[in-house]
């Protein structure tokens, strides 16, 4: 059974997730529609398609807030452990959406430079450039607070989306480089900063996929975390030593099972007693273990 901080921090999770969600939503919408206008005014085709990667990311917003409100549902009858692992489901939709927005980013700048068509581009006007300077300062504004967030409550679908942010504050970057190029006579800079860009993207997709995809196969804790465990453990009076301990990643969640040692001689209820006393020393220094199960071995 979960204990009460338990409850608080999923409570905590889908109430920050969605509010950071619902901001996204509303800044992306903004964005998208202030790209478009600057792009169709100044005749930028760079502005306009990297409207158009705005627009996508409402699109991966809703999926975070999907995946977050799956995960934040109770355990029931069919799913007695709980549904956090709904939110890497998320975050794997989401490193493929970023995985296809790096390699189209990259391919496109290639195709460019291989095809010689950057003669051909016209210099944008001024609304352009600005149009980008503002979009490239309010989405990496929108990755750090979202990054700060998922951080806070552990959220992988809302890192995802925080590097989602920082793809398309990138994104606008190539394409101030673009515009500006364009105007200074060197459109050619735009691909060659798409390709750099690109490279960043994918590796940033590739990170979050086997972030995820460890988090869907019970992978175990990272090593520092699990002697962090063992130290609260063995800290705890009756004992006296630890035979097994493991851990898996459920989602954000942790699951721990440990196998401790206490004098043989004890009765059974002070043995339960010691227990007990493990199971809530580890479930309360380490809020992110959704549950801790004791076993209690005779030390002969």
């Amino acid at each position: 059974m979960e204990n009460r901080t338990s409850q608080d921090m999923t409570a905590d999770f889908r109430k920050t997730a969605n509010r950071v969600s619902l901001v996204s939503l509303a800044l992306n919408i903004g964005l998208s529609l202030l790209k478009l206008l600057s792009g169709i005014i100044s005749g930028s085709g760079a502005m306009i398609s990297d409207a158009i990667h705005s627009a996508s990311d409402v699109f991966s917003t809703i999926i975070v807030m999907i995946g977050v409100t799956a995960a934040s549902k109770k355990a029931d009858a069919d799913h007695a452990y709980g549904h956090e692992r709904f939110e890497s489901i998320a975050s794997v939709i989401l490193a493929v959406i970023l995985a296809e927005t790096g390699i189209a980013i990259g391919w496109g700048g290639i195709s460019v430079i291989i095809g010689g068509n950057y003669g051909k581009i016209e210099a944008p006007g001024l609304p352009a450039l600005i149009a980008a300077v503002v979009s490239v300062a309010l989405k990496e504004w929108m990755y750090h607070y979202t990054k700060k967030a998922a951080k806070r409550i552990n959220s992988d679908a809302l890192m995802a989306d925080a590097w989602h942010h920082r793809s398309d504050a990138l994104s606008s970057v190539g394409a101030f480089v673009g515009i500006l190029g364009a105007r200074l006579g060197l459109p050619i800079l735009d691909s060659y900063a798409s390709v750099l860009i690109s490279v960043f993207i994918i590796k940033a997709a590739v990170d979050i996929f086997r972030d995820a995809a460890g988090k869907m196969v019970d992978k175990s804790c990272d090593d520092e975390t699990v002697e962090k465990i063992r130290a609260v453990i063995l800290s705890r009076e009756g004992v006296r030593g630890i035979d097994e301990l493991k851990t898996r990643l459920f989602g954000s969640r942790i699951y721990v099972d440990v196998e401790i040692r206490a004098d043989s001689e004890l009765s059974l209820r002070v043995s339960h007693g010691i227990a007990e006393d493990v199971h809530s020393s580890i479930e309360k220094e380490f809020p992110g273990i959704k549950h801790c199960m004791v076993h209690v071995n005779p030390d002969e």
